[in-house]
């Protein structure tokens, strides 16, 4: 198959599996794109994921694209982008219009409990997967455990989150180089 549509397809079956953002999608990006297809490490995956919270949009589309830039360049970027955003455009766009009379029934309202409790379950697997490959030392643990307080205690911004964490990362490496003689000032 075409590499371009083989993107395309493998993404929109991401968009298309993906109930409750960006971060639900996690476990199937790591089926598909790590595990069967290799297109990205479980490491490059967490990053991609990083830098998709700090850039503007939605962090679906940002993995997507990162992804797809990776793999064959900025068409191959547009083709993952368009995948991954193609079920979600027509399911809305089909939904929209009965949206209001589905929300009054109760069976769609309990049904759509369930599948947030799902969502729930998906991200804190894939918090578990990604953070066996994330946090690998004292050093991440510890912008790890900053992080999680700052974000729940003090709803810090995600944005200033990961600059933060990308800045003592990278000191915090750099200094353990220098210290070990490996890096000059």
């Amino acid at each position: 198959m075409n590499t371009y549509l083989e993107l395309f397809f493998t993404f929109a079956k991401v968009g298309a599996c993906t109930f409750g953002g960006g971060y639900a999608m996690l476990p199937i990006l790591q089926r598909e794109v790590v595990e069967q297809k290799g297109w990205a490490t479980d490491q490059e995956l967490t990053d991609y994921f990083a830098i998709g919270q700090c850039t503007p949009g939605i962090i679906a589309v940002n993995v997507a694209t990162f992804i797809g830039y990776k793999y064959r360049g900025v068409l191959g970027g547009i083709c993952a982008t368009l995948g991954v955003a193609f079920p979600s455009t027509v399911i809305i766009s089909l939904l929209a219009a009965l949206l209001t009379t589905f929300t009054q029934y109760p069976v769609v309202t309990h049904a759509l409990a369930g599948v947030n409790a799902c969502v729930i379950a998906l991200i804190a697997s894939s918090v578990l997967k990604l953070g066996k490959t994330a946090v690998v030392d004292w050093v991440t643990a510890a912008i790890f455990l900053a992080a999680l307080i700052a974000a729940t205690v003090f709803g810090t911004s995600p944005v200033l989150l990961v600059l933060a964490a990308g800045l003592l990362g990278y000191t915090a490496k750099r200094l353990s180089a220098l210290r070990r003689g490996e890096e000059k000032p």
